[in-house]
């Protein structure tokens, strides 16, 4: 028996905060679609449970204790609309992406991250087929230090980029967000049904 909107709500955004690939098979449709994955590394847009388990990866290397509270949902069997916070912690680079390649990157601040979001899920078939959002971004800035900059802040960014590290940590989570999404749920062993 499969999952109700809220189970199925609650489904997604437990895996972007655990990486679980089993529970992305078992709530994410083969033709899942990001929209919001254009500032992600590029296997976040890969469809279906990968490019979830992708941006699971991407978003738990920069944000230690990752997690997204969810305040309220509504919908139909169509679609879900959840209502959330984006909480953890800055200790890993967060590396946004412009048309696959490096846009920005903000070092780790050690600071605490903390706002609202609002997600709309299409679903089919029991499963979420299409994620966009509303995020309050610059609330999210503001807490790095980025938007209005902070000086060390800004520093640090500026030295990142002279020395190169920037840019090896684009590659590095490029390649966590694409062997996240080549992660396949365990196999059942044969006659197990």
């Amino acid at each position: 028996m499969g999952m109700d909107t809220t189970g199925l709500a609650h489904g997604l955004f437990r895996i972007l905060e655990t990486g679980d690939p089993a529970l992305a098979a078992e709530v994410v449709g083969e033709d899942f679609h990001n929209r919001e994955a254009t500032v992600a590394p590029p296997a976040c847009s890969i469809p279906g449970p990968a490019g979830v388990l992708a941006s699971s990866a991407w978003m738990r290397s920069a944000f230690s204790d990752l997690r997204f509270p969810v305040i309220g949902t509504a919908g139909n069997d169509e679609q879900v609309w959840v209502r959330l916070r984006m909480q953890g912690r800055h200790t890993g680079a967060f590396v946004r992406f412009r048309d696959g390649a490096l846009d920005q990157a903000i070092p780790p601040t050690g600071r605490e991250i903390d706002f609202e979001q609002i997600h709309v899920l299409d679903l089919r078939d029991g499963k979420v087929v299409g994620h966009e959002a509303v995020r309050d971004d610059i609330t999210m800035l503001g807490q790095l230090g980025v938007f209005p900059p902070a000086p060390a802040t800004a520093l640090r960014m500026v030295g990142w980029k002279v020395t190169g590290r920037a840019a090896r940590a684009a590659a590095d989570i490029t390649a966590r967000a694409a062997e996240a999404a080549a992660a396949r749920q365990p196999q059942e062993p044969a006659g197990s049904r």
